[in-house]
């Protein structure tokens, strides 16, 4: 119909990629987004869509329309999931490449911290990251730091980090792996601050915010604020009764700040704790086991779980003997 009214031919839909790419290369992101959206309507070959859509995804980050930006990396998501790849290769390829540009988008999105998590922790993409991309790690530890309604999955998160250890590592996954892995407290105290280096110098991490004459990492503010939490939930696990000038120290603060921040915690959580300012002590209420209770229980179930499995495989091996 194009063709028979307009004279619109293929090499016209062609045409109007190229001219879309070359507005893109000459800095005109809003006309390139517009002509790529135009072109991807009319054309019929799947590759170059994709294309396209690569080329439309590009734009809206550069313009920091984040909303519509994050739209497009779901549309590529979908395709990408759903392609017949020549090669499983080239497939986990281009999920790195997704990850990688969803990065501007989720640091600068207001629901981005959530999303991060949703897309990277998923097991296909999580995969590529251990196989070909393991940096991208930091951003997804830093996530789930800084967001406290994904405990549930973070305990499995922490398990991957663990089988990473000599793989890949930096000061964020390193800390996480001294508070839940090694249980070591003071190699996390000196972990806090080279995190703190490591998010002022990211690109992503250490996005300042500037407020009348003060400027501001909110990352940064956020990620210290939840680790010095996370050190004191798995402290506190431990031990029943804490020296405060003890924890001051694990927590990087001075003691009347951290009597102060303690007291807050107590006041605005649901941790069953109180402070004896004569001693100088924060008492645990004993109302859930400790961390050895927890490993012993956990030793008895993988034993319990080993015992069924060597049953199992002794049923298979004399099943097989009487054929």
């Amino acid at each position: 119909m194009l063709n028979d009214r307009f004279q619109i031919g293929p090499k016209q839909i062609e045409a109007l990629y190229q001219y879309a790419k070359f507005q893109f290369e000459c800095g005109n992101y809003s006309g390139a987004a517009d002509y790529l959206y135009q072109y991807r309507a009319l054309c019929t070959n799947s590759e170059r869509s994709l294309s396209a859509l690569w080329g439309k995804l590009a734009a809206e980050i550069l313009m920091q329309n984040w909303d519509i930006a994050l739209e497009e990396l779901n549309r590529l998501k979908e395709i990408i999931d759903s392609k017949s790849f020549s090669s499983p290769l080239n497939q986990m390829q281009s999920r790195i490449w997704l990850m990688h540009w969803s990065l501007f988008i989720f640091f600068n999105h207001d629901n981005g911290r959530t999303q991060i998590i949703d897309l990277f922790n998923q097991d296909k993409y999580l995969n590529a990251i251990q196989t070909n991309a393991p940096h991208l790690l930091r951003y997804l530890s830093t996530a789930f730091i800084v967001n406290k309604r994904r405990r549930p999955q973070f305990k499995d998160f922490i398990k991957v980090l663990q089988q990473e250890q000599q793989s890949y590592k930096d000061p964020i996954t390193e800390f996480l792996a001294c508070v839940y892995v090694n249980y070591d407290f003071d190699g996390a105290q000196k972990k806090m601050r080279e995190c703190e280096e490591v998010i002022l110098n990211d690109p992503f991490l250490g996005k300042r915010v500037e407020d009348s004459n003060f400027s501001t990492v909110p990352m940064r503010d956020e990620f210290l604020e939840n680790a010095r939490l996370f050190i004191f939930e798995t402290y506190c696990r431990i031990h029943q009764r804490i020296n405060m000038g003890v924890l001051a120290e694990k927590l990087n603060l001075n003691y009347e700040e951290a009597e102060r921040w303690i007291v807050n915690l107590i006041r605005n959580s649901k941790l069953d704790a109180k402070i004896d300012s004569q001693s100088g002590t924060v008492i645990m209420e004993p109302n859930q086991p400790n961390v050895y209770e927890q490993l012993i229980d956990h030793t008895k179930a993988i034993s319990g779980r080993t015992y069924k499995l060597v049953g199992q495989l002794l049923e298979h091996a004399q099943a097989q003997a009487v054929r």
